[in-house]
């Protein structure tokens, strides 16, 4: 059986300038495809395949012209040839062993997902550093030491890594995986990875995505929450009513001023006045 790092698509998406964008979207339409192949629909029109993807109709035929593939006006796309078109773009014509390290309860999950193998890639190994877990069988696989990594590598011709550890071990496990020839990594560590060039890391942290949905699900309250209803200030007075109470009270100390000014001086305006006895 033919392996990834021995036999690879002669034509790659790079090569053919295909943009990451649209990289990243073939498999949401290789997904549909398949689905109606299942169902043995024959044709497909881009309307109904872009619904199915969760994409606009124009961006998929703009992606399809990027593989060569236009459809027939009137009729649409053929399914199955879309369905050997785009996993030939995506090397899924030829099997990838692929090698997890870090066998807890997501590794021990992710070897147990049936998708990986229906897709072209085989789990050719279990790895994880605790010698507990050594010999131990999870979904058919024996695990192995981490002491075995480069040799595991290199005994089954692997270039794809998945990292299920904790983020205190990834990088270094990374590292390693690198070192033995690893070219592409899938990480699920819930921590960013630095690898040199020439090295396609594509990360997945479900923590993030929960905090995202967060995020909408505060908004979307926030939306249906009724609206507090503001009371309005009271309305200010008129100006001329302002400025004549001003004034009238300007008189007023004016007047008080003058009567106490009397109170306290004698008609000359020296002594107090004395009142005839």
């Amino acid at each position: 059986m033919a392996t990834g790092r021995n036999h690879r698509p002669a034509t790659t998406s790079r090569s053919r300038g295909i943009p990451e964008a649209t990289v990243a979207r073939l498999p949401l339409y290789l997904r549909a495809l398949t689905a109606l192949s299942e169902r043995s629909v024959p044709t497909v029109s881009s309307e109904e395949l872009a619904t199915a993807a969760g994409v606009n109709s124009a961006k998929l035929r703009k992606d399809f012209s990027y593989l060569g593939s236009y459809g027939t006006r009137g009729v649409g796309y053929d399914v199955e040839y879309l369905v050997y078109q785009i996993s030939r773009e995506l090397g899924l014509t030829q099997d990838w062993p692929v090698v997890i390290v870090g066998i807890g309860n997501l590794g021990a999950a992710l070897a147990n997902y049936g998708g990986f193998a229906s897709r072209g890639f085989r789990v050719a190994a279990l790895i994880d550093a605790d010698p507990g877990l050594a010999g131990k069988p999870v979904a058919g696989i024996a695990v192995q030491h981490t002491d075995e990594l480069e040799k595991i590598i290199s005994d089954n011709g692997v270039s794809i890594g998945v990292i299920a550890t904790p983020a205190g071990a990834a990088q270094q496990v990374c590292d390693r995986l690198v070192a033995a020839g690893i070219t592409s990594i899938l990480n699920f560590a819930p921590t960013v990875l630095s690898v040199p060039e020439g090295v396609d890391v594509r990360k997945v942290d479900l923590s993030i995505e929960l905090q995202i949905l967060a995020f909408h699900e505060q908004r979307k309250a926030g939306e249906e929450a009724p609206e507090e209803e503001e009371t309005a200030p009271p309305a200010a007075p008129p100006a001329a009513a302002v400025t004549k109470r001003a004034e009238k009270r300007a008189e007023a100390a004016d007047a008080d001023k003058r009567a106490d000014k009397r109170t306290e001086s004698g008609p000359d305006g020296d002594v107090p006045a004395v009142m005839p006895a």
